[in-house]
């Protein structure tokens, strides 16, 4: 590639560059720093609700827990789901569908109990989706646009990733080889120094990150591009029976029937279908076992277990999150998640500096 072709290119590309990081820092700052304060979801949430998790030790049954949970709600919502404690020292957690319009997403709202499954105490209730953690997941998955935001946040992904390219393209050496370019005074300004070091070190770390954020954003068209089959959409959630026929300890019992070694995990309410069923999910040596027991007759049978989200999807997901991936990626991708804020705002001081070198040039 000839010289002159080389600077016209690099131009063009710090031009595309400057843009994207000038055009974009408004938005990508707060988006990249709320996808930080995220990887650290469940300490922050125990953190700010710590009664939620003053759980005691021991272990009720759960007709007890359900009974609890009902008590708690009161007739303000309709139970739907019961949780037993995920571990040692947590609490159980109970949720319920609220009456009234429809929440974020066009979602049921739900009002959630969390039970000290050593004692029966209800330890609090709130709606979930109004807490401080939720509210920032929605901002960062859709910027709080309902429909369209999600598409936007993917878009975002792909600028992010450009500016990461170009900023590589920007921090080669252009002269000697790349290990040159890791030395800390590229040039004059400390500032620029700053922005091209940390900007090299960050680099794959924010463009696995725009890319894992492209796919969520984008999951039928990923999957397509990928040679993977789309996955199926999400079902509307169908209406709960409103008087079921058996209690949960009914249910649980005829579950447990026919898994008698196994432990509980999970109960769901009957929905309003040809034929009303309860579903327990239980743990057993073997592995996850869900059984369906029908709600007019008391019939237990085994049901397919819910599938987790597996494959490409779910690394992905770990990817951007930092979820199953060790805590040296979480920090990794904490600061990275830091990083677009400062060479943002380095990369717009240089950008009004050099703005207002050309003007002190032009009349030269």
């Amino acid at each position: 590639m000839t010289s002159p072709l080389l600077r016209r290119l690099r131009r063009f590309w710090l031009d595309v560059h400057l843009w994207l990081g000038v055009g974009l820092f408004v938005i990508l700052a707060p988006l990249s720093l709320s996808g930080s304060i995220l990887v650290w979801h469940d300490p922050l949430d125990r953190a700010l609700h710590p009664a939620r998790y003053a759980a005691s030790a021991g272990e009720l049954t759960p007709a007890t827990l359900a009974s609890a949970a009902q008590a708690a709600f009161a007739g303000r919502a309709q139970p739907m789901q019961l949780r037993a404690p995920a571990a040692p020292g947590e609490p159980a957690v109970a949720t319920a569908r609220l009456p009234g319009p429809m929440g974020p997403r066009n979602r049921p709202r739900t009002l959630n109990a969390w039970i000290d499954p050593g004692s029966g105490r209800v330890l609090e209730t709130g709606e979930v989706a109004r807490s401080f953690t939720m509210v920032l997941h929605r901002f960062h998955g859709s910027l709080m646009i309902p429909g369209l935001g999600r598409k936007i946040v993917g878009w975002l992904g792909w600028a992010l990733f450009l500016s990461s390219a170009t900023g590589l393209w920007l921090w080669w050496p252009r002269h000697g080889s790349a290990a040159s370019g890791l030395r800390w005074r590229r040039g004059a300004s400390a500032l620029f120094n700053l922005h091209h070091m940390v900007g090299f070190w960050t680099c794959a770390p924010l463009a696995a990150l725009a890319l894992t954020g492209v796919f969520i954003s984008f999951p039928q068209s990923a999957h397509r591009a990928l040679g993977l089959t789309p996955p199926p959409p999400r079902p509307p959630q169908a209406a709960l029976v409103e008087t079921p026929r058996l209690t949960p300890a009914e249910a649980v019992n005829a579950a447990m029937a026919l898994e008698p070694a196994a432990r509980f995990t999970t109960l769901n309410w009957p929905q309003v279908k040809p034929k009303p069923s309860w579903r327990v999910e239980l743990k057993t040596t073997a592995g996850a076992r869900a059984v369906e027991v029908d709600d007019a007759t008391g019939a237990a049978r085994p049901a397919k277990a819910t599938a987790p989200r597996a494959g490409i999807a779910a690394w992905m997901r770990g990817v951007h999150d930092g979820g199953g991936q060790g805590l040296a990626w979480r920090f990794v991708i904490t600061l990275a998640g830091v990083t677009p804020t400062l060479l943002g705002l380095t990369g717009v001081v240089m950008w009004l500096r050099r703005r207002k070198r050309r003007r002190a040039i032009a009349p030269a």
